[in-house]
């Protein structure tokens, strides 16, 4: 599933294309994806402006001129491209194209923004801006890891006590938003910190949480630069690919050297609430 990266480079890749722009026609080539479009979900798009474009979590927020918004989730193989318009992004390599995955058109004036689901395990809906917070989407959703409410203060609260392992912790929605299994492995390895040792033992020495912390931006920010991971289906909204998987220390590297200079460990995997965990046994501790 595209994590925070990825969902951050694909706003970033449309916003300049749909910001400002009108919603001219929209076609919906089936009535569902991962749930029913909503009732009239057409007809209160035709015609509307773009506003803005944000992200929650792993969720595409557009900002429309009536007060609505339209929500996207990509769920496990969900894109967006753009036609007809200059592509924004620093790559130029062109991605693959099946129409028969082509299931929801926004044509804008003088050009098209195709959302592409090949699992359709993604989902489109619409709500009003003021209630956002209240749906169930996001009212359970903690705070942003790329915010400014995000640091080694807000980890001692958020893991006081929590006896959970560490990794489990940090993929809680409920605790930090929009964190997921590579970019968690990734961040770890950075801070030299098990993924099961148990969570309030980082509330509990301040040295650790200054370096989760920083590591968890830095991990994030760089993935961003780097256009995210080109795991299975990602793609920028330019069609080009990410490469930040070309930086991974730990991840799906099971066996190689650690790249630590000073350690000698072996890159393992392990398994934890049934998802795979890359790290050092040797200088994560």
């Amino acid at each position: 599933m595209p994590e925070l990266p990825e969902v951050e480079t694909v706003r970033r890749g449309l916003a300049p294309t749909l910001v400002g722009a009108r919603i001219a026609r929209v076609e919906t080539r089936r009535p569902d994806l991962r749930l029913p479009f909503p009732r009239n979900f057409v007809r209160n798009l035709e015609g509307r402006g773009v506003n803005a474009l944000n992200r929650r979590a792993k969720y595409l927020i557009a900002g429309l001129d009536d007060g609505a918004a339209l929500i996207a989730h990509l769920g496990m193989s969900g894109s967006f491209r753009i036609e007809g318009a200059e592509p924004v992004g620093g790559f130029a390599m062109p991605r693959s194209k099946n129409p028969a995955h082509d299931h929801v058109i926004f044509h804008l004036d003088g050009a098209k923004v195709i959302y592409n689901d090949p699992r359709r395990f993604g989902f489109m809906t619409l709500a009003k801006t003021a209630e956002l917070d209240s749906l169930p989407f996001f009212a359970r959703l903690g705070v942003e890891p790329l915010s400014d409410e995000f640091n080694a203060m807000t980890l001692v609260q958020l893991f006081v006590g929590k006896k959970t392992p560490l990794k489990a912790a940090l993929l809680d929605q409920s605790l930090i938003a929009g964190l997921g299994n590579i970019y968690v492995c990734e961040a770890l390895h950075r801070a030299g910190l098990a993924p099961d040792r148990p969570a309030a033992e980082v509330a509990a020495k301040e040295s650790a949480a200054n370096r989760l912390a920083a590591a968890i931006r830095a991990v994030l920010e760089e993935a961003i630069a780097a256009g995210g991971s080109s795991l299975r289906d990602h793609r920028q909204a330019d069609g080009s690919l990410g490469y930040f998987q070309h930086n991974f220390r730990v991840y799906d590297r099971e066996g190689a050297p650690c790249p630590e200079p000073s350690c000698k460990g072996i890159i393992e995997r392990r398994v934890q609430n049934g998802r795979s965990t890359f790290c050092c046994p040797k200088c994560q501790r």
